[in-house]
């Protein structure tokens, strides 16, 4: 059974429990999930993963946490080629323009992106938003 990672950066916990939400759709669909704070992992152990979920809101002017998304982020394109990704976050302001960059930048790197977008949601996530999670965890898991 594979074991897929849900890697996050959540300052206020919107994030968290939406990366919470994406891990119960895999384990729904028969597979581990595994939650990961981006602090504890590096982007050489996904070497070997086909499939994960990324998760971080929108900081500053609609841009990726810097000191350790960012970095995570830019390194990590370096091998998605072929792997299938899961992207989401959330955001106080700003209509979502970080998500659609970063979903281009993981398309233009080679990744598949899971539901072809991120999901997104401004502030704390509801239950609408955590289903899409769910589903988003579903499809990574197929």
């Amino acid at each position: 059974m594979e074991n897929l990672k849900v890697i996050y950066w959540s300052q206020t916990g919107n994030t968290e429990a939406m990366a919470k939400a994406v891990a119960e759709g895999i384990e729904a669909s028969g597979a581990k999930a595994e939650c990961v704070s981006v602090s504890e992992i590096t982007a050489q152990d996904l070497n070997d993963d086909t499939a994960f979920a990324l998760g971080c809101p929108a900081m500053g002017a609609e841009v990726l946490e810097e000191s350790e998304m960012e970095p995570f982020v830019t390194e990590l394109e370096k091998n998605v080629s072929g792997k299938k990704i899961g992207l989401f976050g959330s955001y106080g302001w700003g209509d979502g323009q970080w998500m659609r960059d970063w979903v281009d930048r993981m398309t233009a790197s080679g990744a598949e992106i899971a539901g072809n977008e991120g999901i997104i949601c401004q502030e704390m996530p509801d239950e609408t938003v955590l289903e899409a999670c769910r589903q988003l965890g579903r499809r990574l898991a197929e």
